[in-house]
């Protein structure tokens, strides 16, 4: 039998804190050169952990997405119209929430590591963090199905409420409004 195997408890070894709340604030993927900069609180007695690590320019983020609500066995990804199997995307919204994301390491400051170019959101609970190694993690010629065809200028997200023909969500709208008002002011 498959996935009867008692799995040990996961312990959250930190939190990322940043200024991306909503997942339309954060890019669809990070190393895109457009996620805010954050930092990672790593929980205290495991600083001694981060021993070496100053020395990586990119880290790798294995996390919990917290705020994933249930999943589907299909979804439409960014820059696509067709749905595709959930194993096929990089969804939150999977049978284990659980993202990996490579992130630049700017700097270190006792147990908080500063990070840049991420696609997580603020509370995000950190399970684990692993040194980017080029030699054995970057493969330049592999291959990537479906989304090799997809458009590159394609939005990172969907306004979902808009498929729906139904108003955005509250939080979408005051967004709005305040983008609005800071567009309209003189500079």
């Amino acid at each position: 039998m498959i996935g009867r195997a008692a799995l040990p408890p996961l312990q959250v070894i930190g939190e990322l804190r940043c200024s991306q709340r909503l997942h339309h604030d954060a890019p669809r993927q990070s190393g895109l050169g457009r996620g805010g900069p954050g930092e990672i609180h790593v929980r205290q007695g495991l600083q001694n952990c981060l021993q070496d690590l100053a020395g990586f320019s990119h880290v790798w983020i294995l996390f919990w997405c917290h705020l994933a609500r249930g999943f589907r066995h299909q979804v439409v990804p960014p820059r696509d119209r067709k749905k595709r199997g959930v194993f096929a995307t990089r969804a939150p919204q999977r049978p284990n929430p659980i993202g990996l994301s490579c992130v630049r390491l700017v700097r270190i400051e006792k147990r908080i590591l500063h990070v840049a170019d991420h696609d997580l959101l603020d509370g995000t609970p950190v399970l684990d963090l692993k040194p980017y190694l080029s030699y054995c993690d970057s493969v330049p010629d592999a291959s990537v199905g479906y989304v090799g065809d997809l458009p590159d200028s394609a939005a990172d997200h969907r306004p979902w409420w808009e498929q729906k023909g139904v108003p955005p969500p509250l939080v979408y709208r005051s967004r709005q409004a305040n983008m609005a008002v800071n567009c309209d002011s003189p500079r």
